[in-house]
């Protein structure tokens, strides 16, 4: 998988190198086609002026799986060079919680807890510094813009979100939160005594000074293609729903449960004779296969369907933060849940989306015992959730230890933050946690060794999405009631 992550943004610096902007999304020598928006076709324009200095083959289109020694230590730098953005954004985000403590000591604690669990956070690092990918330099993005909000610097966070949006269109999943709590704190300049809106204060200059940087971004990022009449193309290769409801591993969310279900009622009505095997297709869903499939007993999913149900799954922290403002606390808490709720019902989503929600958590991990149970509950299960991406042997040794550490890490530091407040995790929720530890046993150990390996290879990767799913959705839940509070 690595490799082919490798692959896709050399190929991607081949082609915004060599190619006139006009063919960058038409373009397909390469099964790894040009789909992120234009910033980030930009940004390997960019890349790839530095990269011929490092190799010039890496440059060529045709050169399809070309990893020198070279091209791999440039895309490795490039990563961390990247990065930076994302130190600075956390460094923003610590001054926040740095604000919001009494006293020297309580004051220090927090931000250093904070700033570990961002820049040392497990599923970033694997998904970016042993993977490959960029997801550093874009949660950065993400993370200033949510800083600039919370010092009351909006025109400057929706700029950086909008531009955030040009780079990588998944964001666009946490754009309601965005658009609620801006037109409700800031084009809403006053609130009456009860907390209501007073409308004679809503300010049509900050609303068209908001509306004028979304609309200057998106001409800039789109402008060149729309004059080409290509816009559909673009559009055509951001949104692909012909990839199929899920991933080749399934992400751990609700379509994994429905997908898992569906298979236990095809093998029991095959076993019972409610179905005839030969009108099933043979590994429908556990094929391995990013393409379109069809449930056999459970209506089968379209992009629709999932759309409906990801709008309605957020209504709820979106009305919130509406009717029921919180300050920047609440927008970033209607944002996790977004992202969750994105992760629960999106069209093929993969696994990696956790980190959307995951990462943000943090800021409301230092702040409330409550809080911290559910990132505990929910960063745990989302990495290791993530374990499959890694799966050479010796990649093995080191996500374990990676996790280990991290993990201890959360636990111990959170625990030590909240000491007065009681335990942080019940007993069910220990129990569910601590069997994360035979499941990876079984999967990585014992399975590999059984006959069942070479006839069901795919059990190891559904077990692990089901049972991360139950523990995502269960975080997903009880972060929804604890907003309701």
């Amino acid at each position: 998988v690595a490799v082919n992550d490798f692959e896709v943004h050399r190929n991607w610096l081949a082609i915004t190198h060599n190619l006139p902007v006009s063919q960058w999304y038409y373009e397909a020598t390469s099964e790894w086609t040009l789909d992120y928006p234009p910033f980030f076709a930009w940004l390997e324009y960019a890349l790839s002026h530095v990269a011929k200095y490092f190799d010039q083959e890496m440059l060529v289109i045709q050169n399809l799986n070309y990893s020198s020694q070279a091209t791999v230590f440039f895309q490795r730098l490039s990563v961390i060079f990247t990065d930076i953005l994302f130190v600075y954004a956390a460094h923003e985000c610590c001054k926040y919680v740095n604000g919001k403590r009494p006293g020297k000591e309580l004051l220090e604690k927090p931000m250093f807890v904070l700033a570990v669990l961002l820049l040392w956070n497990f599923g970033l690092l694997i998904v970016d510094h042993i993977h490959f990918q960029y997801n550093g330099f874009l949660f950065g993005l993400m993370l200033l813009s949510v800083a600039r909000l919370f010092q009351k610097r909006h025109l400057e966070g929706a700029l950086l979100f909008a531009v955030l949006l040009h780079f990588k269109h998944i964001y666009i999943y946490v754009a309601p939160a965005y658009c609620v709590y801006l037109l409700r704190s800031y084009c809403f300049t006053a609130n009456r005594a009860d907390g209501s809106l007073k409308w004679s204060s809503f300010s049509f200059l900050r609303i068209t000074l908001l509306g004028l940087i979304v609309c200057l971004v998106s001409a800039l990022s789109l402008g060149p293609f729309a004059v080409l009449g290509q816009l559909p193309q673009v559009i055509s290769r951001l949104f692909p729903f012909k990839r199929g409801l899920c991933h080749a591993y399934w992400a751990p969310n609700f379509w994994a449960l429905y997908n898992a279900v569906d298979k236990t009622l095809a093998v029991v009505g095959i076993k019972y004779k409610f179905l005839d095997p030969e009108k099933i297709s043979k590994a429908s869903m556990t094929g391995g296969l990013v393409q379109e499939f069809q449930h056999t007993v459970l209506p089968s999913v379209t992009p629709l369907a999932t759309l409906i149900c990801t709008f309605i799954s957020i209504l709820p922290s979106v009305f919130c933060l509406w009717f029921k403002p919180q300050g920047p606390r609440g927008f970033l808490q209607c944002l996790i849940l977004c992202a969750l709720s994105s992760f629960m019902f999106g069209w093929h989503v993969h696994e990696k989306a956790i980190l959307l929600a995951i990462l943000p958590l943090s800021l409301l991990a230092v702040e409330s015992p409550k809080r911290a149970g559910i990132y505990l509950i929910l960063t745990t299960t989302g990495h290791f959730s993530l374990f499959p991406l890694l799966f050479t042997p010796p990649e093995i040794t080191t996500k374990i230890l990676l996790m280990l550490l991290f993990t201890v890490y959360s636990f111990s530091s959170l625990r030590a933050l909240f000491r007065r407040e009681g335990p942080l995790l019940n007993w069910l929720e220990t129990i569910y946690l601590i069997a994360l530890v035979p499941l990876e046993i079984f999967c990585e150990i014992v399975f590999p060794l059984t006959p069942w390996n070479l006839k069901f290879p795919f059990i190891p990767l559904l077990l692990t999405s089901v049972y991360c799913a139950l523990g995502i959705t269960y975080a997903w839940l009880k972060l929804y009631v604890s907003k309701a509070e």
